[in-house]
C-alpha cells in the first residue's frame, strides 16, 4: 500500500524573490553552517577541519556560523551583517613561504561586521581613492580588500617597507601590489588576514565553484581550476560605491544579452618601458593623474631598478602597481582591445540588469590566475558613500536571518514501498539539539527516539518502517536548544554564557569598553571559564559566573572584541576577583 507523507516545517521566502540583486545576490545556503579552518597542510589533506581556533589575533575560543547571517534593507540602504569568516569552504592553512614551513601569524576570527550599500549608485566625475581595509564585501561575507598589500618602496631604506623592518608605510610612490607580494599567504581560495581580519584582493575561486561559475574542485587535495562553462558569470561582490562585481566572464557585446560569453580582457598590461636593470624613475601615465607627481620622478619619488637584489629579494617587474600601464594611454580602445576602464568597471547588460549596469568584472588569465587590477582599481568608479557602521540608526525591513536564526527546511523525502524506511531530509543549523516527532493525524505528536545535535547545517533521518495500516504519517523536526557558539554581532537571543550565581565589578584604564553587542567572548581568568555580562559601560564591566570553576588566586577580567573593520583585541581589567 502507498504510504503518504507530509512534514510540517516552513520554510522562509528565497532571497532569489527579491528583485533587488543588492538583497538577493547574496550566499546565505551555507549560513546555519560552523565556519571552519584547516591549520596545516597535515589537517587539509586529513580533511582535518576545526571549528574552534587561536592563533596570533584570531582568537575563536567558540564556533561561530560562516558568512552573510543577517539582510535588512531600506529605502536607500541595503545593510549586510556577517562574521567575515568564508561560508562554503573551508579556509586556510595559510604559510609565510612557499614550501609552507612557516606558519602565517594570525588566523582569522568573527569580526561582527555591519556593511552599508547604497541602492541607488551615483557616479561622480571626481573619483575617490579606495582606503586600506575593507571597500567592500564579496557575496559569501568576506570583506574586499583593493589591490595593495598598503606598504610602498623607502627611498632612505633602501627596500620596500614591511610591517616587521620599522620603515613605516614607506615614501607612498611606489606601491606593492598584494598578489604579487602577498600571495605566498593566500589560501587556496586566494584569502587571508590583516590581523584576524579575512579578506581578499584577488579573483576568489572558492567562492565561485560555490556560485556555480567556470571553477572545479578537487577534495582530495583542496585545488580550484579554471574551466569555462560557456555562462555568464554572477555577481560575486558589491563596492561600496554600489556597484556589483562579477565573475571573469562576460557578454562579448556589452549591450547584446545574445551575444557569445567570454572572459573580460582586463586594461591593463605589464609595462614594456621598463627592461631589466633600468631605474624606476617615470610614472604610467594612470599614476601620474592619481598621484599627481611625474612622469619624470625625483629624489624619493624614485623606486628601485628592475630586478635589484635588495635584502635577498628580487624587485621584479610587476611588484608594484605603478609596473602596469593602463593600455588606453598606449593607443588601444576600450571596447575594442580590451573590455575594462581604468577603473576596471564597463556598462553592460547583465543576466541580473538587464537594462544594464556598471560594473566590475575580477580580472583572470586562461589558467585562472589573477592579473592587475584584479577587482578594482586604484579608485572608486562611483561614490563610495557605503562603508561599515557600528549599528543601524533608521527603520529597516529584515530581509533575511540566518546562523543560529536560520529557518529549518525540508529538503527531500523518500520512502522504500519494499522495506518501509522513510529517509528525511532537512536543512538545520549546525550545534542545534533537535527531537523529531511523528503523527498519524496531526493532532497527537509522538517523540520519536532520543534529541540529538547535528554536526553540520543538514541532517538525514532514517525512520526503519512504520505499519502497514498507516495511509497517512506525518513527520516534523523540532529544535530545542543551541550548543555554546560565539554570538557576538548576532540578534540572537538564546546567547550562551556563563552561568552561575558568582558577581563581580571589573573596572578598565586606557580604551573605552566596547558596546555590549561587540564583545565576543567575556571570560574571567586566563583561561579561566565564561562569564555572563550583566552590564557595561565605557570603564566598567559587571558579570555574574561560576566561581567553582577558578582557581584559588587572583583573577583578571578579559572583554574580546574587533571594532568595526579593525582586528580584534582584548582588554584586560585593572582590578582582580580574589579567588580564596
Amino acid at each position: 500500500m502507498k504510504t503518504n507523507f507530509s512534514l510540517a516545517l516552513l520554510a522562509l521566502a528565497p532571497l532569489a524573490a527579491q528583485a533587488d540583486p543588492l538583497i538577493s545576490s547574496w550566499y546565505t545556503e551555507e549560513s546555519g553552517a560552523y565556519a571552519r579552518i584547516y591549520q596545516t597542510t597535515a589537517d587539509e589533506a586529513a580533511g582535518n577541519a576545526v571549528t574552534s581556533w587561536s592563533h596570533g589575533r584570531g582568537n575563536q575560543a567558540q564556533p561561530t556560523y560562516a558568512g552573510v547571517h543577517q539582510i535588512d534593507a531600506s529605502n536607500d540602504w541595503v545593510y549586510v551583517h556577517t562574521t567575515g569568516l568564508a561560508a562554503g569552504h573551508v579556509m586556510g592553512p595559510w604559510y609565510l613561504n612557499a614550501a609552507k614551513t612557516q606558519i602565517f601569524p594570525n588566523y582569522p576570527s568573527n569580526v561582527s561586521a555591519i556593511f552599508r550599500f547604497p541602492r541607488l549608485p551615483i557616479i561622480p566625475v571626481n573619483k575617490a581613492p579606495t582606503p586600506p581595509g575593507a571597500i567592500g564585501y564579496f557575496v559569501d561575507g568576506v570583506a574586499q580588500f583593493d589591490g595593495t598589500d598598503t606598504f610602498s618602496y623607502s627611498s632612505s631604506g633602501g627596500r620596500d617597507a614591511t610591517p616587521v623592518n620599522g620603515l613605516g608605510r614607506g615614501d607612498g610612490f611606489w606601491t606593492r601590489d598584494a598578489w604579487h607580494n602577498e600571495g605566498v599567504t593566500f589560501d587556496a581560495a586566494m584569502a587571508h588576514q590583516a590581523g584576524n581580519f579575512h579578506h581578499y584582493h584577488v579573483n576568489p575561486p572558492a567562492l565561485r565553484f560555490a556560485l556555480g561559475d567556470s571553477v572545479d574542485f578537487e577534495v582530495a587535495n583542496n585545488t580550484y581550476t579554471e574551466r569555462f562553462n560557456g555562462r555568464h558569470s554572477p555577481i560575486i561582490g558589491w563596492v561600496a560605491d554600489g556597484l556589483p562585481i562579477y565573475g571573469p566572464y562576460g557578454y562579448s557585446d556589452p549591450n547584446d544579452a545574445e551575444s557569445p560569453i567570454r572572459r573580460m580582457i582586463s586594461g591593463f598590461q605589464v609595462r614594456i618601458d621598463l627592461a631589466p636593470g633600468a631605474t624606476r624613475n617615470r610614472f604610467p601615465a594612470w599614476a601620474v593623474r592619481f598621484q599627481g607627481v611625474g612622469p619624470a620622478l625625483t629624489g624619493s619619488q624614485i623606486g628601485p631598478a628592475v630586478n635589484a637584489n635588495l635584502g635577498g629579494e628580487s624587485y621584479v617587474l610587476g611588484r608594484y602597481m605603478e609596473d602596469f600601464d593602463y593600455k588606453g594611454d598606449l593607443g588601444m580602445t576600450l571596447g575594442i582591445d580590451f573590455d575594462l576602464s581604468e577603473h576596471n568597471v564597463r556598462f553592460c547588460v547583465t543576466p541580473e540588469f538587464p537594462a544594464g549596469t556598471w560594473a566590475y568584472f575580477t580580472c583572470i588569465d586562461a589558467n585562472g590566475t589573477p592579473i592587475f587590477p584584479y577587482s578594482i582599481g586604484r579608485e572608486y568608479f562611483g561614490t563610495p558613500t557605503g562603508s561599515s557602521v557600528n549599528s543601524i540608526t533608521e527603520e529597516v525591513t529584515t530581509i533575511f536571518q540566518g546562523g543560529p536564526n536560520m529557518a529549518d527546511q525540508t529538503e527531500s523525502i523518500t520512502y522504500d514501498d519494499t522495506s518501509g524506511a522513510v529517509v528525511l531530509t532537512w536543512s538545520s543549523v549546525e550545534g542545534g539539539t533537535y527531537q523529531l516527532e511523528v503523527s498519524a493525524d496531526l493532532d497527537q505528536w509522538t517523540e520519536e527516539d532520543a534529541e540529538f545535535t547535528t554536526q553540520s547545517n543538514e541532517v538525514t533521518i532514517t525512520d526503519p518502517s512504520r505499519p502497514g495500516t498507516d495511509s497517512s504519517y506525518y513527520y516534523r523536526l523540532a529544535r530545542t536548544g543551541m550548543s555554546p557558539f560565539d554570538a557576538t554581532g548576532f540578534d540572537y537571543e538564546g546567547q550562551p554564557s556563563g552561568g552561575g550565581d558568582d558577581s563581580f565589578t571589573a573596572t578598565f584604564t586606557g580604551p573605552p569598553l566596547p558596546p555590549a553587542n561587540a564583545i565576543q567572548e567575556l571570560r574571567i581568568g586566563s583561561p579561566g571559564t565564561l562569564a555572563t555580562l550583566v552590564s557595561i559601560n565605557p570603564t566598567t564591566v559587571s558579570i555574574t559566573f561560576d566561581s567553582s570553576a577558578l582557581p584559588s588566586g587572583n583573577h583578571a577580567v578579559y572583554v574580546t572584541f574587533a571594532p568595526p573593520g579593525q582586528p580584534q583585541r582584548t582588554l584586560v581589567s585593572t582590578n582582580r576577583y580574589p579567588k580564596p
